[in-house]
């Protein structure tokens, strides 16, 4: 939010009380006002001259007040800016002075705010740590438990960013404790709180892959009733719970839950939707399943954006099994499906159901067929046939054995009359069973 914004919600709060009988008491806040603008109008050419501007009227305010808490918030930022770290929290400590009583309490929380995301790209961490430090004491001196709250899960996403999971952790226990009662039960009433904590410690856990804590906290997020959450916090929490669900192959369950996070995503109007899209159709591709799933209403309006018509003829490549054109996809559009490390884990996986697909309709004519020949149908070297082959007599889906010496896959066949044989037997014994049914039925 910018400065301009920050000064039009000062307007809407000020307190109109006109006095007609003496305008003079207005006239200093009209110099201080004309000075603030004239320091504001010098900070993109001159920083350092439009600093001193702002210092004067910090120091010809009289009485702490809005003029010189947006000055003071100026030249904090034109410091931090000039990487003058020590004159920011110098500025910034005496801009926390007069968020007691000089400014609004909404108006000090947005400032404060604001600050927060400006230096947000400092890669100093002692700055960062005092930085917050300052903010968060001046916060806990002021009994302000909100944007005490607020603060810490901003500090702790800086840390989850930066992968700093020691800091994390510490923030995220004191966290936690706020939102417990005495007896060190969570307070349900506090539950929104709860799941963006919850939401960040997700993440921590996903990025670690501790999955057993990460199970048993995905559980407890989804049984927390009393919060009403922002739907970027359950899109959170579902990508994570579908990432989760990919690592124990429950493709079914995973696909659900990157379905409900694209939802909340998409609500929330989160670029991170397009991702969750991606993983969507990754898990509906390990599923084996024939629906297209960008024939929902929801996923339907992105079809054609220019990030996903990759994943899009990806799954049609898939659904056609034309294993070469699936191949080709990926190959051309590296950038957009490959690069992404968790899609990378899974799309050997995908890969090899594609291949299974191919293979179980190729070798259905056949009693014998040479895997060589094979292999040259797949693409993929002999070995690797054989591989998927050996997969297939174990899982029972193919009924033969493999001459490893000729390199050929033998077939069992039933004669017709083997065959006709056993579907008389099998239908001879379920009219039995439903004669019986009716003699039961009758007696």
């Amino acid at each position: 939010m910018s400065d301009d914004d920050f000064m039009l919600e000062d307007d809407e709060e000020e307190d109109y009380n006109f006095d007609y009988e003496d305008d003079d008491p207005e006239e200093p806040d009209v110099n201080l006002e004309n000075k603030y603008y004239s320091a504001k109008a010098r900070k993109e050419e001159d920083p350092t001259g439009a600093i001193k501007e702002f210092q004067s009227v910090v120091d010809t305010e009289q009485e702490k007040g809005d003029w010189g808490f947006k000055a003071l918030k100026q030249m904090a930022k034109l410091s931090f800016k000039a990487g003058d770290h020590e004159s920011t929290l110098k500025y910034y400590k005496q801009l926390l002075s007069y968020t007691k009583s000089a400014v609004t309490r909404n108006y000090s929380e947005k400032s404060i705010n604001n600050i927060l995301d400006f230096i947000s790209s400092s890669q100093d961490m002692s700055f960062m740590e005092e930085f917050y430090s300052t903010t968060l004491n001046a916060l806990e001196e002021a009994k302000n438990e909100r944007l005490w709250v607020k603060t810490n899960l901003k500090l702790a996403k800086l840390w989850l960013d930066r992968k700093e999971y020691n800091r994390l952790n510490k923030i995220l226990r004191q966290l936690h404790l706020s939102c417990q009662r005495d007896d060190g039960t969570d307070d349900q009433r506090k539950g929104t709180h709860l799941l963006e904590i919850f939401a960040l410690e997700i993440q921590m856990y996903t990025e670690t892959k501790n999955n057993k804590k990460l199970k048993a906290l995905y559980q407890q997020c989804l049984h927390v009733k009393s919060a009403i959450p922002h739907p970027r916090i359950m899109g959170v929490i579902r990508e994570c719970g579908g990432k989760m669900h990919m690592g124990e192959k429950e493709w079914d369950k995973a696909q659900t839950d990157f379905f409900e996070s694209f939802k909340n995503y998409d609500e929330a109007g989160s670029p991170q939707r397009i991702q969750v899209l991606k993983y969507l159709v990754l898990a509906n591709m390990l599923t084996e399943s024939q629906i297209n799933p960008f024939d929902s209403q929801e996923t339907k309006p992105y079809k054609n954006d220019p990030q996903i018509v990759a994943m899009t003829n990806l799954v049609s490549a898939y659904q056609r099994k034309e294993i070469r054109e699936f191949e080709k996809i990926l190959k051309d559009n590296r950038a957009t499906i490959m690069d992404d490390p968790f899609i990378r884990t899974y799309i050997d996986d995908v890969l090899k159901n594609i291949r299974t697909q191919v293979l179980l309709r190729l070798i259905k004519p056949y009693t014998r067929i040479e895997i060589p020949f094979v292999s040259k149908q797949l693409n993929i070297p002999a070995q690797d046939v054989e591989d998927l082959l050996v997969g297939l007599v174990l899982d029972q889906k193919i009924k033969g054995c493999i001459d490893q010496v000729n390199q050929r896959l033998e077939l069992y066949r039933q004669s017709s009359d083997t065959e006709r044989y056993n579907s008389i037997d099998k239908w001879s014994t379920n009219v039995s069973t439903l004669y019986k049914t009716c003699i039961n039925r009758v007696t």
